[in-house]
């Protein structure tokens, strides 16, 4: 379509190549497209010289849309227009949209009363913003559209008049143009860059698939969750970001203009636009809407060991202590599918007797265990027997003429009933939970079999995993494990194909399909999943609408069981995600592979989750997929080691990759993870204030300098809160890193002139292997930290320190959140918890650091005993410390002061008990010049 534009707009496309008013949209976004059949369709061919871009040959004529027949408030009822016909199935000749205020977030609504909306509970709460946005529409020629505006600069966020507006019960189609090419979001997809890109046309799959990320070349295939969300980034600063509440298959193609085309195969078009208008201010409005992340246990937080491939447990016991031995902090051990017996959940085989032995001596060295469990249970086990008695639900065939009855009798528990069995890792067939069922049987059997297991395995927190959900083989006549003298020849699932089933052949099958083009084995919605035609919750709900919550609703049952069980707050880690799967789970970044590409996709990948309110992420460090190597291994454990998720994981049949093989990577994690348990009280407070106020923990650099178009696309640099900078090592053979620093006062935190003001700017560093990667503190930073030992649990006994950077006028601020690290959170109003809020001024004769306590807690501290300020003036008189007014003998043994790096070092046992009083004053002078 080419709807009219300005003049302006018109040379502008020209420039870019494309000499059309505005961008195409596609009318046979299916594979081998021709002429006949792109005219049968009534839409325009038109080749085009230059094929690099995307531009699609076949796209809509002018005038797909709707009229407005009338208008009744807030309520606009439209007709289907004269124009041309949607391909995909029949037009509905009457529709709706609806427009509402949640406080800030504005709400647009497109579509019909009755049709299915996702069963998501969200808190739908709102943040107060100082900028409103406004619903404006318009109409030209038989066209209806709409606009959403920023009232204070009457810029338009959202703008329908591209047109193209397609709605049918199958297939439903929105476009717009955008303010800006600075869009970020979207997902589950590897990105190659933090931005997206709008020189060409990118269509990016979004359907929930048991795939793995491809980052070696630009791939928009869709991977293991689903998050319609994305911030934009005006040409004023100004952020905004948009959430398309559905949960059906869909996706969404980016083009010039700017602009993007959204299109989904079920539910409604629900919009809710959230004003900002910072970039920080539009996740904490989106997620006070879905729900903030939950706060992991401090445990959480440190460094875990884990492979696929372990011959039994001592395999697992020789790794784990090769990198103790190697001094290296470690907390947890995570355990594989190969502890199962024949990979079913709630069992242990022979190979890996004495596990629980082994736990208890862990716990004995404070670290703890994470396990991993699927979803799938084999359907002649008795945990499915346990299930059947208590009333759990299944996914299920919608009829009982639909049942795979071959399959069926093989299990006398599940023959005659509708329940839908699959293929995984066991041997034998199996049945998905239905953790959507509103009985609440399903989710109490979970609880249990949870629970008996823990009785034998004590483990602490929960990996769930395959939660897409996958299945193995789905529609192949020759799945891949019959060629695996692991796993026996089950019968594969198959769908129903015939013309009937409009849920597993829908006329639009989307991205997710296509983008597979000719190769049968991936050429449905169904390939690698169940089929679509299934149902949930007694009927009530169709798999075609629900699978891309799969994942969520195993986390939420998942977490409370974790929570119930162990009566502390661990952690959950889903594959599987959709809005608002961060108040209950974390996230790795799927099965990736030991490449440079992947490395840096990960990077991109964290700041991605902690958008969408998954600050709980990390990527496989090292690489899942092929062989890894010392150098790749060593810049990946580097980089880990500022993510909050931080795990060390490969796959079957390669050799082991953790730190603990090659020596030089053994003193890089070393050196990494002894700064990240350093400053884990620092990252800690970030998750405090992501869990109470949906701040982000790992953010883009635009999120602190939205006005700097420099930070717009740093995807390979990333902020730990506001104050630390980190821009890791992520290219073959570098021994430099180029970076940039925003216009702002920064100081190095690593090897290179520690404790230095360093200019802004672009800037090259030394980066060699046997360093730190470059990490740099913003000036006016008040950053707790710890003295680290080995384990989490241990430094938490050392003394507090504090890093002082101050600002060009000598200020610095800061805070400290601290817990028992494991107490569960009901509602922080009641949680045991202490807040210090750190601020800290000086001058050429003096200083002063002022402790608030803001929130008083009963858990027992350690004193705060080491302060460390960077670019302090002079010469501090050692003997004029007052602490509450009160002389203060500081110890000037392990006090010092460099007049040349004018670092301050301030050293003294049992300093400052932060809990002696609510308002603590440390203050002295400096000796006279």
């Amino acid at each position: 379509m080419k709807p009219k534009r300005s003049i302006f707009y018109f040379f502008a496309f020209c420039f870019i190549g494309l000499c059309e008013a505005g961008p195409r949209i596609n009318c046979y976004p299916e594979p081998s497209a021709n002429q006949n059949l792109c005219e049968s369709r009534g839409c325009i061919w038109g080749p085009t010289q230059d094929t690099s871009d995307g531009t699609p040959w076949c796209y809509f004529k002018d005038g797909v849309g709707y009229n407005l027949a009338s208008q009744n408030g807030s309520t606009y009822n439209l007709r289907k227009n004269n124009g041309p016909k949607n391909p995909w199935g029949e037009d509905f000749q009457n529709i709706q949209i609806r427009t509402s205020t949640i406080g800030s977030v504005l709400n647009v609504k497109i579509g019909l009363d009755g049709r299915y909306e996702p069963p998501v509970d969200f808190p739908r709460a709102t943040l107060a913003s100082s900028e409103t946005l406004s619903f404006t529409t318009a109409s030209s020629d038989d066209l209806f559209w709409f606009s959403v505006i920023r009232n204070s600069t009457n810029r338009k966020i959202f703008d329908t008049s591209l047109g193209g507006l397609i709605f049918s019960d199958q297939f439903l189609q929105l476009s717009t143009y955008l303010p800006s090419e600075n869009m970020y979001g979207w997902g589950e997809n590897a990105h190659q860059s933090l931005k997206h890109n709008f020189s060409r046309y990118l269509t990016w799959g979004m359907l929930a698939r048991d795939q793995p990320p491809n980052s070696l070349n630009l791939d928009t295939m869709n991977l293991y969750g689903v998050h319609p969300f994305y911030m934009c980034l005006e040409p004023d600063g100004n952020a905004h970001g948009v959430f398309i509440f559905n949960s059906n298959p869909q996706e969404v193609t980016t083009a010039p203009g700017p602009s993007l085309i959204y299109r989904t195969i079920g539910g409604n078009l629900d919009i809710y636009f959230f004003p900002g208008p910072t970039p920080a201010l539009v996740t904490q409005q989106y997620l006070e809407f879905i729900g903030k992340p939950f706060l992991p246990a401090y445990w959480a937080l440190g460094y875990q060991l884990s492979r696929y491939g372990y011959s039994g447990l001592d395999e697992m016991k020789q790794r784990v202590g090769a990198v103790r031995d190697a001094g290296i902090p470690l907390d947890i051990a995570v355990s594989d599918i190969d502890y199962m017996n024949r990979y079913k959940d709630f069992s242990t085989n022979d190979k890996w007797s004495g596990f629980e032995d082994y736990v208890n001596q862990m716990h004995g060295w404070n670290m703890k265990l994470i396990p991993i469990f699927d979803p799938a249970v084999e359907a002649d086990y008795l945990p499915f027997q346990r299930a059947q008695s208590f009333g759990a639900k299944f996914i299920e065939w919608e009829t009982y003429s639909q049942v795979q009855t071959d399959i069926q009798k093989l299990y006398p528990m599940a023959n005659k009933t509708k329940i839908m069995l699959g293929v995984v890792w066991p041997d034998n067939h199996v049945a998905f939970p239905d953790f959507l069922d509103s009985t609440g049987r399903t989710q109490a059997w979970w609880r249990t079999e949870l629970e008996l297991y823990h009785s034998k395995l004590t483990f602490d927190g929960i990996w769930i995993d395959m939660n897409e959900p996958a299945n193995f083989g789905t529609n192949e006549q020759h799945p891949w494990y019959f060629d695996s003298a692991d796993h026996p020849d089950d019968a594969p699932l198959f769908c129903p194909t015939n013309g009937s089933n409009r849920w597993d052949l829908p006329p639009y099958q989307t991205h997710a399909v296509y983008y597979y083009g000719g190769n049968q084995n991936n050429a449905y919605l169904s390939s690698k999943t169940l089929c679509l035609a299934g149902v949930q919750n007694n009927g009530s709900y169709r798999f075609y609408d629900t699978k891309n919550l799969y994942g969520l609703t195993e986390a939420i049952s998942t977490q409370q069981a974790l929570l119930d069980v162990t009566g502390k707050r661990g952690a959950v880690v889903s594959r599987s995600t959709f809005p608002s799967a961060g108040r209950y789970a974390g996230h790795w970044l799927g099965d990736n592979t030991a490449r440079w590409e992947d490395l840096r996709t990960s990077v991109i990948g964290a700041q991605e989750f902690n958008l969408f309110g998954i600050p709980y992420v990390g990527s496989d460090v090292c690489g899942f997929l092929g062989t890894s190597n010392e150098e790749l291994c060593l810049r990946w454990q580097q980089m880990g080691a500022f993510h909050s998720f931080f795990r060390n994981h490969n796959t079957l049949r390669e050799p082991a990759q953790d730190p603990a093989v090659w020596p030089s990577v053994a003193a890089a994690t070393k050196t990494a993870n002894l700064f990240r348990y350093q400053y884990l009280p620092y990252l800690f407070s970030l998750h405090f204030q992501a869990s109470q106020s949906g701040l982000t923990v790992v953010r883009p650099v635009l999120f602190e300098y939205p006005s700097d178009s420099a930070t717009f696309d740093l995807g390979y640099q990333f902020m730990w809160g506001s104050n630390i900078m980190v821009a890791p090592v992520v290219y073959q053979g570098a021994v430099t890193t180029n970076l940039y620093l925003p216009n702002d006062v920064w100081y190095s935190l690593f090897n290179y002139m520690y404790g230095s003001r360093i200019d802004p700017g672009y800037i090259t560093v030394p980066s060699p292997t046997t360093s730190r990667i470059p990490v740099f503190v913003r000036g006016g930073s008040a950053i707790p930290r710890q003295t680290p030992t080995t384990t989490t649990t241990m430094s938490r006994f050392n003394p507090f320190e504090l890093l002082i950077a101050p600002c060009q006028l000598g200020k610095a601020v800061g805070v400290l959140y601290w817990d028992d690290g494991q107490r569960i959170v009901d509602s922080f109003d009641t949680h045991d918890y202490h807040q210090f809020d750190f601020n800290f001024v000086s001058t050429s004769s003096d200083a002063q650091l002022t402790i608030t306590r803001t929130r008083k807690g009963s858990v027992t501290l350690p004193t705060l005993d080491i302060i460390e300020i960077f670019n302090y003036p002079s010469p501090p008189n050692f003997r004029s410390f007052l602490l509450n007014g009160k002389s203060v003998n500081v110890n000037v043994q392990s006090s010092t002061y460099s007049g040349i790096t004018k670092t301050l070092y301030i050293s003294t046992q049992f300093l400052i008990d932060l809990t002696s009083a609510d308002v603590i004053t440390l203050s002295w002078s400096n000796v006279a010049k």
